[in-house]
């Protein structure tokens, strides 16, 4: 959890107590270290939030305090509902499980007016159609997130099944169809792996050269001039 998403929830979970929470309760429930919690309060504490306690007593967030309101427009309103509504189809849990969270930290920021409009929007999506993943696609974005390579089992359209190493660059996310875009050591070339296809994938401690954004720009080149299905 990044330390700004630590803040705000550690704001939400003291306005929300009925009585003071102490550093180790924080902590567990945030599933960080008390030496964490209490680092956290003493910034919130500088930047002038009011939260008064002291440690092995509890802390409290004093009433009448609140964060300012987030002002967005109606068809912001509505964008951010039907996005977050979108994601249902991904047939991603954990990026199904972060939408709800982000919608719900959203719905406490808005304006009142506003709240009924994203926690009850009048919007409805279908489910999707792509197949579920057997491996764990949150494992997979971070590993594109931090240039590591793939080992993974493949199995092909034809059921051919083959162990590659990749170098992971980007999801794709269609209706019908999750891909997972990569530069392939088996092939020497850029490749569409289907996430449903995927027997089983390890993340290697091996990095793979970023370079600067090369590799995601020459995907991007390579998919005007050659269709996106997968290999």
């Amino acid at each position: 959890m990044r330390r700004t998403d630590r803040l705000f929830d550690i704001i939400q979970t003291l306005r929300a107590a009925s009585r003071p929470l102490t550093a180790m309760a924080l902590a567990e429930q945030l599933e960080v270290t008390p030496r964490t919690i209490y680092r956290d309060i003493a910034a919130l504490q500088a930047s002038r939030v009011p939260i008064e306690g002291a440690a092995g007593i509890g802390y409290v967030l004093r009433r009448g305090y609140d964060l300012p309101p987030l002002m967005v427009t109606a068809e912001e309103t509505d964008a951010i509902a039907l996005g977050m509504r979108l994601l249902r189809r991904l047939r991603d849990p954990a990026l199904q499980q972060a939408a709800a969270s982000v919608l719900a930290k959203l719905v406490s920021v808005v304006p009142g007016s506003l709240q009924p409009h994203l926690a009850a929007a009048p919007i409805f999506v279908s489910d999707g159609d792509a197949p579920a993943s057997a491996v764990d696609l949150s494992a997979v974005r971070n590993a594109i997130h931090e240039n590591r390579k793939l080992a993974i089992a493949y199995v092909d359209e034809r059921g051919h099944r083959t162990e590659r190493t990749i170098w992971p660059i980007a999801m794709a996310y269609y209706a019908d169809v999750t891909l997972l875009a990569a530069w392939c050591e088996l092939r020497a070339d850029y490749r569409h792996f289907r996430v449903d296809r995927i027997l089983g994938a390890q993340v290697l401690d091996e990095r793979f050269p970023a370079d600067n954004g090369r590799l995601m720009a020459e995907w991007l080149a390579l998919r005007k001039d050659r269709a996106s299905a997968p290999h």
